[in-house]
């Protein structure tokens, strides 16, 4: 069973949230403190955290931190009472998948927890990874870099991996299948975080400079991710499976 932690000193919320998501068919786990949640994450493994950014013992973009630097795959949601951008584009530059502002509706967090859940293929197997099939790897190749879609993994050329958030691997995924594309911001942030893109709002261009942060010589001059000023960006490798077709 698909299980979610609660970390927030709100009582009041952790209560509605945990029967809500109970009701749901989620394991809930709940905690109230920065320093207990770290604790509960750390022995329960959870699938998906939603995290309050304002807690009373440490802030929370130091527990995202603290979580991503064990875990990069598991589903970080922040939980801000306020509507700062500066608040969101710090959270994804700590790890975080996705962000949500108090107060909010119960079927937005459940919407928002799915999705997460779907692009970490805990929630929806797609077709090609059910139970009924044997698993098959699936590579593509661009510039000096390989990458494992199955397993999620990004290989050098040296043959050593590369750490990449879960965000920061879907936002590659999405460039790996539009190649010589530009593709805007909104169409960025609709397919990754399922969610349209406000005025003002960097969170793309905060995961692009992560990503970039990864793969590109150099980041002053990207040759891969290019920004194509006033409509977006463009993965400009070459894409290839490793049969070298291609995509």
């Amino acid at each position: 069973m698909i299980k979610i932690l609660l970390i927030d000193d709100d009582t009041a919320i952790l209560r509605m949230l945990s029967k809500y998501l109970c009701q749901e068919g989620f394991t809930v786990e709940t905690a109230a403190s920065g320093k207990q949640g770290f604790q509960s994450f750390k022995t329960g493994q959870p699938d998906v955290i939603l995290l309050d950014i304002t807690l009373p013992d440490e802030d929370g973009f130091f527990i995202a931190q603290k979580i991503r630097r064990i875990d990069r795959d598991v589903g970080i949601m922040m939980v801000t009472g306020k509507k700062d951008v500066i608040d969101r584009v710090v959270g994804l530059e700590m790890g975080a998948d996705d962000y949500i502002s108090k107060p909010f509706h119960l079927r937005e967090i459940l919407a928002r927890i799915k999705s997460i859940l779907r692009r970490k293929r805990v929630y929806d197997l797609e077709p090609s990874e059910s139970a009924d099939q044997s698993p098959s790897r699936k590579l593509v190749c661009f510039a000096d870099w390989t990458v494992d879609l199955s397993a999620r993994i990004l290989t050098a050329s040296d043959g050593k991996p590369v750490s990449l958030t879960s965000g920061d691997f879907n936002l590659l995924e999405v460039f790996l299948k539009n190649p010589q594309r530009v593709l805007s911001r909104d169409k960025i942030l609709d397919i990754v975080a399922a969610r349209q893109w406000e005025p003002f709002d960097r969170s793309v261009d905060t995961r692009i400079r992560r990503l970039r942060e990864k793969i590109e010589k150099n980041t002053k001059s990207p040759e891969i991710i290019k920004t194509i000023r006033g409509e977006g960006y463009i993965f400009s490798a070459a894409v290839t499976r490793n049969s070298r077709k291609t995509l």
